[in-house]
């Protein structure tokens, strides 16, 4: 099966899950792996859907052994173990990756909507990365909004810094990426 059938299934069995009209261009996920090698060390991914990010992930370098996933979707989850052999695969959701993953991450590549998320589980989502997160690592995350995909006050209150990326025109729709660390 096609990731483009697998994710016109998944969205639509359950669309607020999914939460995209389509799943994220190549030129995306370029974009939000940018700096990954084989010598970034641990890397996890938030949300990986079908996978695009992970391709690139491992496209960049890093061993499947480094990449751990963490994917709610039953469906989702047996493809990627399929698809990427080596990589480690969760079914669990991201806020449980402090208790699956061990501190020292170099990066986490998040592609979960959070701002269609109630704030108290964007803001466990995000807790948990930062919990993993070796104290120079960074937390990548996409949005389709003009505005970072954490309000102001979570920034400041989880004392981040952020970096707004470009703008990928070449996504539908066009998404931003923003790199988050601790200030």
């Amino acid at each position: 099966m096609s990731d483009l059938a697998l994710f016109r299934r998944r969205l639509l069995k359950n669309p607020r899950q999914v939460s995209a009209i389509a799943p994220s261009s190549r030129t995306l996920a370029r974009a939000m792996t940018l700096g990954l090698g084989p010598k970034s060390g641990p890397v996890v991914e938030f949300g990986p859907g079908t996978g695009r990010f992970t391709e690139a992930i491992l496209a960049r370098g890093v061993p499947p052994e480094n990449l751990t996933l963490f994917e709610l979707d039953e469906e989702f989850v047996g493809y990627l173990q399929q698809k990427f052999p080596g990589v480690t695969v969760h079914q669990q959701p991201a806020q449980d990756a402090a208790r699956l993953v061990s501190p020292g991450v170099g990066t986490v590549i998040s592609g979960l909507p959070l701002l269609s998320m109630p704030p108290e589980v964007r803001e466990g989502i995000v807790g948990a990365a930062f919990q993993i997160l070796a104290p120079r690592g960074h937390y990548v995350q996409f949005t389709y909004g003009p505005r970072p995909p954490l309000p102001p006050e979570t920034i400041a209150a989880l004392g981040l810094t952020v970096n707004k990326g470009h703008k990928v025109w070449a996504n539908l729709p066009p998404a931003t990426v923003y790199r988050f660390r601790r200030g």
